[in-house]
């Protein structure tokens, strides 16, 4: 239950969060209706009510901007609606330490409460909250391992002369006019 709702109310509303990284992830559905019944589940195992659960298909988690529904998700509870936002798991709200204290921050000076369910991490508490802290920077660590592992693998293909990118899908006379076209001057 979250410090500023303490006393409103003996079942507190909370707001959920879901987000996938891919629009393939997007399309598929199935990590967005997992992460919504592990926030369902966890809510009534609490005696929670969910007022609503937002979501950011497609959203990278490396920043909290260009995220819409949390964007909203944040003020409704800034504005007191809620006494909570719930995530089926942490990474899914930040992979970033100085975003995921600067949510910590927030929710402290607002007086809501920050859940990941996965962790059971409730910032509610004193040890919630160190706990949420210590599991952001292991988050913001796996994201980075996984962009050094990637251009690992990309400096690894294209060293015996693989070609990256997409397959060039323009045909060759066009090509070929474009270049004569830039050689003559046109821009």
């Amino acid at each position: 239950m979250a410090r500023g709702t303490r006393n409103r109310t003996s079942s507190p509303t909370v707001i959920g969060y879901v987000r996938v990284s891919t629009t393939e992830q997007a399309g598929s559905g199935l990590g967005l209706a997992a992460q919504r019944a592990t926030i369902e589940a966890e809510a009534a195992g609490k005696g929670w009510t969910v007022a609503t659960i937002y979501e950011d298909a497609g959203a990278s988690g490396k920043s909290l901007t260009g995220r819409p529904a949390l964007a909203e998700a944040l003020d409704q509870l800034d504005r007191g609606e809620a006494g909570a936002l719930i995530v089926a798991k942490l990474d899914r709200l930040s992979r970033s330490v100085h975003d995921a204290a600067g949510l910590l921050d927030r929710a402290g000076r607002n007086g809501w409460g920050l859940i990941a369910a996965d962790l059971g991490v409730d910032t509610t508490t004193p040890s919630g909250e160190a706990m949420a802290n210590v599991m952001a920077t292991f988050a913001q660590l796996e994201r980075r391992l996984i962009g050094e592992r990637t251009k690992a693998a990309l400096a690894a293909k294209k060293a015996p002369g693989a070609k990256l990118g997409r397959p060039a899908t323009l045909p060759a006379a066009i090509v070929g006019r474009i270049m004569t076209e830039h050689r003559n001057g046109a821009g």
